[in-house]
């Protein structure tokens, strides 16, 4: 790869993105920016690209910190900078790697060195090296959460700290934050998305002329980089000049009142929580300005504020997509454009009907003794409206279309059979919070919030011998270690004589996120329209609930002949949410085929992940159709998963008076519990306890 950035004035189109990387540039104050958009728009490119563009920075000389020498940083690891030289260098762009460590971010202690000889030794991290250039985080979306909140935190304050064993450091972080993601691979939560400054929705452009351009720009810079940078040098130069002269104007740019009343007025007509989303508007505002050259924000600084601000600040529920209504928007700007006038205050005449000076007559048109209107043109009454409407007059006729309580068309007769019919999609019932289902055991997976896990995170459960470099410091455990051999050590003073193995780790126990794979039964027993709204609502109500515990999901759905993999196992509920919304009903009940599509999927995932432990829920009535021994089939392939010890639960949806009680013999076989539509609610459960216990209650009193 070669060592030449991609021009950044070479990049076709993406104005927005252009636009919201150019302002934080200006204005890093902003607070970053997160571009969101399909694989292989040069989203990566781009990013790389700008730090070629920022202007280069003095800092003073063996400080790792990189202070500036005209403000050091009065608590700098390195110490006081007073007199010490400079020099200049260009601004960092520091890459943060998906599976970074949170040490590796914020910086470690070594703890053999602060113990044996009582220093602190401190290794900075990447906040450290990307102070006062660029922080990106590629794939920032596939962050555990507490680590995009670390960063995100660090990026709020401009500083760093560091707690461990006692020890505190802290240090400036200051840095132009960008991430990019791809939302089919999973959304960042809402209170995360919140703290991204702006965010840019990109996609690749579907003009051939264009998508031509881009290819031909490529190819030229892959054969020659050096040569394709020098076509643009000058451009980029122009470029970073433009940045430095905006950076020198900001200051002076004027905040108008009637702006910020514009940018308050927005921020609450869109409903956005806290007054963040009205902070950053004000400084994005101001940096739009700047880079235009002048020294008052306009109208179409605050609407351009908005559109970057607000879209991802907008979501109320967690599959919500970002989005603004621009008609609401232009509203909002318009109703609030002039300077607000004080209203006057007019005193109350006691005669209610002072003398008008106008000359009395028909031709008056000003309201009427019953404070209406004019009179519709000279005595005509006015036109009954409400109750006093004929009863019916413009009654509409009920819609073809609309339900009724007539019986249902009769089916087609016997003898000239029909193939089944494909059922359209139904909508799902509201979500609702739903029962926790954990798997069995202590797991070693990411992070999360359902099965108990052995986590960077949690309490302390025991100590270990370090596998690998000591992270997490058991000090009574090292020091229970070391004590017994301290006088075959030769130890003469009151320093404890350590050696590497004597040193423990914390184990720690917390929760992880697990695969939840579903397998929704979707043939012709579920397709009534009202039963499979409420398993809709309820596999609806389960997605939420895989989300809020971070986890990843898969979806199989079987019907007809065969079973499909909706979805591949993913960190995007809101795709999966997408998809169950258009799932079809009809057909026969292939009940073994959705099983053995479960094993398959669960055997390619453990190979990919095998610290990902997997939940498996069956979405059915337990009815087993299509073959002679459907039956038997799915039994087998029940089985086949019990042997593997997958972790399992049956969501039972058989209805009505009689029940067969099929889904509780699956989850016999599957080694599960069942568990029906009612049941799944977690309030329903709560509720049902208080009942029974009220009830003993009642009965004991009397």
């Amino acid at each position: 790869m070669s060592d030449v950035r991609y021009p950044f004035t070479a990049i076709v189109g993406m104005a927005d993105l252009r636009l919201g990387l150019l302002l934080n540039a200006v204005s890093p104050a902003v607070g970053g920016v997160l571009v969101r958009g399909e694989k292989g728009t040069a989203k990566s490119t781009m990013v790389r690209a700008l730090a070629g563009l920022l202007p280069s920075i003095a800092t003073v000389d063996g400080c790792r910190f990189a202070c500036d020498p005209a403000a050091p940083d009065p608590h700098c690891p390195d110490g006081a900078h007073g007199g010490l030289p400079a020099s200049e260098r260009p601004a960092r762009l520091v890459e943060l790697p998906v599976g970074v460590s949170e040490d590796r971010i914020v910086g470690s202690l070594d703890l053999e060195r602060a113990l044996a000889e009582g220093v602190k030794a401190y290794e900075p991290g990447l906040l450290a090296q990307a102070h006062r250039g660029v922080l990106y985080i590629d794939e920032v979306n596939l962050l555990q959460d507490h680590v995009v909140d670390l960063l995100l935190d660090a990026a709020a304050m401009g500083r760093s700290y560091v707690e461990r064993e006692g020890v505190s450091v802290r240090h400036a972080a200051r840095f132009l934050l960008v991430g990019t993601m791809n939302p089919e691979e999973g959304e960042l939560r809402p209170q995360l998305l919140d703290r991204f400054g702006l965010t840019v929705e990109i996609a690749a452009t579907r003009e051939p002329a264009e998508r031509a351009e881009v290819v031909r720009r490529r190819l030229a810079y892959d054969a020659d980089p050096a040569g394709f940078a020098a076509r643009f040098a000058e451009d980029e130069r122009a470029l970073a000049e433009h940045i430095t002269v905006a950076r020198e104007l900001l200051p002076k740019v004027e905040l108008t009142d009637v702006a910020l009343r514009q940018i308050t007025a927005v921020c609450a007509a869109f409903e956005v929580d806290g007054l963040r989303a009205d902070i950053v508007m004000a400084r994005t505002a101001v940096a739009l300005a700047a880079w235009a050259g002048r020294t008052e924000v306009l109208e179409e600084d605050v609407r351009k504020a908005a559109q970057l601000a607000l879209p991802h600040r907008r979501r109320r529920n967690p599959f919500d997509a970002p989005g603004l209504d621009e008609e609401q928007l232009d509203r909002t700007l318009e109703e609030h454009a002039q300077p607000e006038e004080p209203q006057p205050q007019d005193p109350q005449p006691e005669d209610p009907r002072p003398d008008d000076p106008r000359p009395e007559g028909p031709e008056d048109d000003g309201p009427g003794p019953d404070g209406g209107g004019p009179d519709n043109g000279g005595g005509g009454a006015p036109e009954p409206a409400g109750p006093e409407a004929p009863a019916g007059a413009d009654a509409p006729a009920p819609a073809p279309d609309a339900p009724q309580d007539a019986p249902e068309q009769q089916p087609v007769p016997a003898q000239h059979p029909a193939p089944a019919r494909e059922s359209a999609p139904v909508a799902a019932g509201d979500p609702y919070r739903t029962k926790l289902f954990r798997v069995d055991g202590t797991g070693k997976g990411a992070q999360g919030r359902r099965s108990p896990a052995e986590t960077d995170g949690g309490h302390t459960i025991r100590a270990r011998r370090p596998q690998g470099r000591l992270a997490r410091l058991h000090l009574s455990a090292t020091l229970q270690a070391a004590a017994p051999h301290q006088v075959a050590r030769g130890r003469a003073s009151r320093a404890l004589l350590l050696q590497k193995d004597d040193f423990r780790e914390q184990v720690r126990q917390g929760r992880e996120s697990n695969l939840v794979l579903f397998v929704v039964d979707a043939s012709g027993s579920m397709a009534a329209r009202q039963r499979m709204t409420a398993v809709k609502g309820a596999v609806l109500s389960l997605l939420m609930d895989a989300y809020q515990r971070r986890d990843k999901i898969g979806m199989i759905t079987f019907r007809g002949a065969s079973a499909e993999l909706a979805l591949p196992p993913t960190s995007s509920v809101e795709v999966g949410a997408a998809r169950l919304e258009s799932l079809p009903t009809g057909g026969r009940t292939p009940l073994a085929a959705g099983l053995l599509r479960a094993h398959e999927v669960l055997r390619v995932e453990r190979m990919r992940d095998p610290h990902r432990r997997p939940l498996l829920v069956v979405v059915t009535d337990g009815r087993a159709t299509g073959a002679r021994d459907a039956v038997a089939q799915s039994r087998r392939a029940a089985g086949l998963l019990a042997a593997q010890g997958v972790a399992s639960v049956v969501l039972d949806c058989e209805s009505g008076p009689v029940r067969l009680g099929l889904a509780r013999t699956l989850a016999a076989q599957l080694g599960a519990s069942a568990v029906t539509l009612d049941e799944l609610r977690a309030e329903g459960v709560a509720s049902l306890v208080r009942e029974n216990r009220s009830t003993h209650a009642i009965r004991k009193a009397a």
